[in-house]
């Protein structure tokens, strides 16, 4: 049985040798873990409802679950980015969530993933475990409200950040980065 030129057969070709490309420049897959909003903005009446949007690149966009009625939400939620450009910036935007109007903005922040894939890059087995690799300063380029360490925890690099949002009056994201290794990627 010979299959037309419009069967999913013919068509899965051409999406294959795209997705090999994809993963030809792959480097491997970033989660980062968003902790929790400390003293976010009001957007509602006494309080927002929150949630945060992280994108890499243009095409790339993932998004938490909605925290009702909480200035001070705890996401605890996982969020996977794949990495071909480390050089690329995450960006990280918070809104409130309405229900009868646009949802409002209350905030964002940007963060470099450069000094942790260095890190990666560094060959660490034999570090006991907790040992501080580099540590990033807050400055006016980045996000930072506190130093962030890129720490070698338990046979992984690990780096907490907190990140003060900008563009409105208060707010902090707390958010922890981790690497998912793929076989074949090419990270070193």
């Amino acid at each position: 049985m010979e299959s037309s030129p419009k069967t999913p057969d013919s068509k899965g070709a051409g999406a294959a040798s795209a997705t090999k490309s994809l993963m030809d420049n792959l480097l491997g897959l970033l989660r980062i873990k968003i902790k929790r909003g400390v003293n976010l903005a009001v957007r509602d009446v006494r309080t927002s409802d929150p949630y945060c949007v992280v994108k890499m690149g243009k095409k790339q966009k993932l998004k938490t679950r909605v925290i009702k009625k909480d200035i001070n939400p705890e996401w605890n939620e996982e969020l996977t980015l794949s990495v071909s450009d480390p050089s690329l910036p995450v960006k990280l935007t918070v809104y409130d969530h309405d229900t009868f109007s646009m949802d409002d903005k209350m905030g964002d922040a940007e963060f470099d993933i450069k000094p942790f894939v260095e890190a990666l890059k560094m060959n660490l087995e034999g570090l006991p475990s907790g040992t501080v690799i580099t540590r990033v300063l807050p400055c006016r380029t980045n996000c930072l409200a506190e130093e962030s360490r890129v720490v070698w925890q338990d046979g992984k690099v690990v780096q907490d950040m907190i990140l003060r949002l900008r563009n409105v009056e208060c707010g902090e994201v707390e958010l922890q980065l981790q690497w998912i290794e793929l076989p074949g990627s090419k990270i070193l």
